[in-house]
């Protein structure tokens, strides 16, 4: 797997556009989530897993709060099994979902922390007596988690990305994980359906041209399973002139069960461990109440789950599970999956719905591929193979990874700096259908007011339009199309409502003229690529027949002059210009022409006359969002405050790291410090005894103190702690350094000398033209630069190990460089070019010249100044020399 992975990043690299630009995908799941980069550094993959601080490419989608402090991904999963109740999980599933549907869930899934219900009728987080955090800022947290991972890898700053959700998510959903993204500081290019970013990935190293297919993509994550049909197809296209090959993918259907994951088994093993634990006990004792021993078993039940996927069997060991007794077990496969009967046929339901409502058969679906961490429990399998009828599944894609990686590459080919060379064209559909209801004065419940907006999969992005005859304000509900399809947790289909305003005022404006048709009001809708529907735009338009005064036409005018045939045309022209100005006027413009050029004939004025004129108006109509529960929009003061929570949070994690850095970075000084001065005696060599023991000893208090008063300190303390301590240790290690480091340089000037004055000799006769005086400038200069180092080396000798050094190795380098400058600098003197005489001419041929010049000179001076252009002209022609400017 990770050597056909390599091969595709290879194939990749050839398909990007260079740039310095650098974009992300999130593929944020219940439990975990990953994140990849979209990055065109030299030497490196052009997309790539960011691993997280653990070096590990997949972090917990887990937020915790500990004694005021925050703490997130693997910091979080750390605390799990101590602090049940202060770590927060499943955020994913509890966005835009209503308060009584996410605790029902949080309670079967025995998480303990507290779930309250806020303003909108959504949940929220309560993590002390006086503070909790909405779902959407607790979401953000994680998503700005996972944006400093990529920044981290990719060591840019990376504000666009990509965000992967289940197919299952609903309006309120969607519009919820965009707020926490964007109370991130994320730019979300765009949301993209699991199963499209797993289609992309599939499909981009592939030929279709020959041979269109169709695919299920089958994914089994922790929370929920899905199946989406996807047919892969080529089309032929102008590329540069020439007829290309382009390949794509339309996702035809996708069916899901969107509680139906690795946590449904997860959850069977620790209902029969726990019915084995309290038996074991006895007393009555329910370990099921206890949040921190139901935490223990669920951590090891993952495990025991993971090891049954390659076993038969497998054991369970927790410590302590709950007063101080141990819990040792073990399970079969055969057990395992027995406790998961029911489970076997639940998995199939979404292929059965897939290929039911498509029309195919299981044998005209050319791959089954597997996706989705759940996919690997082999009961899993072999129900598929069964019904497929086939010996092995597909296994092309990484299970964990495909998602992320395909949603890179729509990243890429949506972003500005990057782009995509190869092709893939891709058409996803709407996972729900959609209606609008019209309510208002004088509307009747009927066909006209509930109309079909967005059939179920239509193509993202789209624009829709439509039309109603209506004269009053009104209200525009959307709503999901079947109430039998609604997302999880969701009761009511409507999801959006909407105030239009302003068509009762104009209609009143209008109603005295003359309607020529019913007053209508045109409202605009999109459908994003993101998969939101929303009411962008509305008008009314009114049609409205006046009668109008309009000058009379003067078809004939009589002249008495005589005429060129021109003024007809004229005259012409001047009659077809007042009509359009007519026009113009009844429009509402207001138009005047005159031309001063043309004189006008003479016209009589023959009055005006009435005529019926056609006017349309489209007023722009006020439209105020009212939606309400759990998908209502946030204020923007909501959105001001959540933003500022955040960025204190961020500042304050920031400066915890800082803090822990420098507190690490004092410890290991302090024991590095330690350990150099009393096990190595080279140390002896470059300070005295009684040094040596004032440093340790001033190691020793600093040391008491990180570990009692400086437990609370600052960064900046132990900063100035340590500061303080390279004040007092670091004349013993530069004295150390120095032992072996002038040396090294003393031997390497004298070095560079004795080849510099070989190089200086071999110039005698390599370049001769160097100027004697530079020679013997540089070779003062060698001079000098020995005689110092024998004057400096001997009086180090002289010195003290414990003294401070009369000569450093710095000092030689910097007079070595400074030698090299100079003998570069005359290296560099160019060899002359060669003197070229000019021939000697004769006296005959001199005396000739001079007197030819001589004539010339004077025929030029004398000639009139009338004959200079014929005089010129008579050169050009005659030929007797050049002339550049004609």
């Amino acid at each position: 797997m990770l050597f056909r992975l390599g091969i595709f990043l290879s194939l990749l690299s050839l398909f990007l556009i260079r740039s310095e630009s650098a974009v992300s995908s999130i593929d944020l799941g219940s439990e975990w989530l990953k994140v990849a980069v979209v990055n065109l550094k030299p030497g490196q993959s052009p997309i790539t897993i960011a691993i997280n601080e653990m070096s590990k490419r997949k972090s917990p989608a887990l937020v915790a709060f500990q004694s005021e402090t925050r703490l997130l991904g693997e910091e979080a999963a750390g605390i799990v099994a101590r602090y049940p109740d202060k770590v927060f999980s499943n955020l994913r599933d509890m966005i835009g979902k209503p308060y009584q549907d996410v605790k029902r869930s949080a309670d079967s899934m025995y998480l303990p922390f507290d779930v309250v219900e806020d303003s909108r009728g959504a949940a929220k987080i309560r993590v002390s007596s006086d503070v909790s955090y909405s779902v959407e800022e607790l979401l953000g947290m994680i998503l700005k988690y996972a944006s400093n991972l990529a920044e981290f890898h990719s060591k840019v700053t990376v504000k666009d990305a990509v965000i992967s959700v289940p197919p299952y998510f609903g309006q309120a959903e969607r519009k919820g994980l965009l707020k926490a993204a964007e109370m991130a500081g994320i730019n979300v290019i765009s949301l993209i359906n699991e199963h499209s970013g797993a289609a992309l990935q599939y499909g981009i190293d592939k030929d279709f041209s020959n041979e269109s297919r169709h695919v299920i993509l089958y994914d089994m994550g922790s929370s929920s399973t899905y199946a989406a049909l996807i047919f892969y197809s080529a089309y032929n296209a102008k590329e540069f002139g020439k007829t290309v090959s382009v390949n794509q993918f339309q996702v035809k259907d996708v069916r899901w069960d969107s509680e139906l994951g690795g946590q449904n088994m997860e959850l069977r093993l620790v209902e029969y461990f726990a019915d084995e634990f309290n038996k074991q006990v006895g007393n009555g004792v329910d370990v099921r109440k206890h949040p921190k021993a139901m935490a223990k078993l669920k951590k090891q039940v993952k495990r025991t789950k993971e090891i049954l996927s390659a076993n038969t069997a497998a054991p369970i060991s927790v410590e302590s599970l709950y007063d101080d007794r141990d819990f040792r077990s073990t399970i079969t496969r055969e057990k395992f999956e027995e406790l998961c009967a029911d489970l076997w046929d639940k998995s199939l339901v979404p292929v059965k719905e897939v290929l039911k409502h498509s029309g195919l058969k299981a044998d005209d679906i050319y791959a089954v591929e597997l996706i989705g961490g759940a996919t690997r429990v082999p009961k899993l399998q072999a129900t598929l193979q069964e019904y497929f009828g086939r010996k092995d599944l597909d296994k092309h894609l990484d299970a964990d990874e495909a998602i992320v990686l395909g949603s890179a590459l729509h990243a890429a080919n949506l972003s500005d700096g990057i782009k995509l060379n190869r092709k893939l064209g891709m058409v996803d559909g709407s996972s729900y259908g959609f209606v609008v209801e019209l309510d208002g004065a004088d509307l009747s419940k009927d066909e006209v007011t509930r109309l079909l907006l967005v059939p179920r999969m239509k193509k993202l992005p789209s624009k829709i339009f439509k039309s109603i005859n209506h004269g009053k304000d009104f209200e525009v509900f959307l709503a999901y199309d079947r109430e039998d399809l609604l997302p999880p947790g969701i009761a009511s289909p409507v999801f959006a409502h909407y105030a239009v305003s302003g068509l009762t005022d104009t209609a009143e404006k209008y109603l005295s003229r003359n309607l020529s048709a019913p007053i209508k009001t045109n409202l605009h809708f999109s459908l994003s690529r993101s998969g939101i529907l929303s009411l962008d735009q509305a008008d009314a338009v009114i049609q409205i027949t006046e009668w109008i005064e309009v000058p009379k036409k003067n078809l004939t005018v009589e002249n008495t002059t005589s005429a060129s045939p021109n003024a007809s045309v004229d005259n012409g022209t001047n009659s077809t210009s007042e009509e359009s100005n007519s026009n113009s006027e009844s429009d509402g413009g207001v138009s005047t022409g005159s031309n001063s050029t043309v004189e006008e004939p003479s016209t009589t004025d023959l009055g005006t006359e009435r005529k019926l004129k056609k006017r349309t108006f489209k007023i722009p109509l006020k439209i105020v969002e009212k939606t309400t529960g759990p998908g209502m929009p946030f204020s923007k003061e909501s959105m001001a405050e959540s933003k500022h929570r955040l960025e204190a949070l961020d500042k304050k994690d920031a400066e915890r790291r800082r803090t822990a850095e420098l507190k690490n970075n004092l410890e290991e000084y302090i024991y590095a410090t330690k350990e150099k001065l009393e096990t190595s005696e080279d140390f002896e060599k470059v300070s005295s005894n009684d040094e040596r023991q004032s440093v340790i000893k001033k190691l020793d208090e600093v040391q008491e103190w990180l570990y009692t008063d400086g437990e609370d300190a600052n960064a900046s303390e132990f900063q100035d702690r340590l500061n303080s301590l390279k004040t007092t240790a670091d004349p013993i290690f530069f004295r150390f350094k120095e032992l072996t480091a002038r040396p090294e340089a003393v031997e390497v000037a004298r070095q560079y000398l004795s080849d510099l004055k070989q190089t200086i000799h071999g110039w005698e006769t390599e370049k001769p033209w160097l100027p004697k005086e530079r020679i013997d400038e540089l070779s003062t200069s060698m001079d000098k630069l020995k005689t110092w180092l024998d004057e400096k080396e001997a009086e180090q000798k002289k010195t003290s190990g414990y003294s401070t050094p009369v000569f450093t190795s710095e000092e030689v380098y910097e007079k070595v460089f400074n030698l090299q400058d100079k003998a570069a600098s005359v290296k560099r003197i160019p060899k002359p070019k060669p003197k070229v005489e000019k021939p000697v001419k004769n006296e005959t041929e001199s005396k000739s010249e001079n007197t030819t010049s001589s004539e010339k000179d004077t025929s030029e001076n004398d000639k009139p100044v009338g004959d200079s252009d014929s005089s010129t002209n008579e050169k050009v022609k005659g030929g007797s020399e050049p002339h550049d400017e004609l």
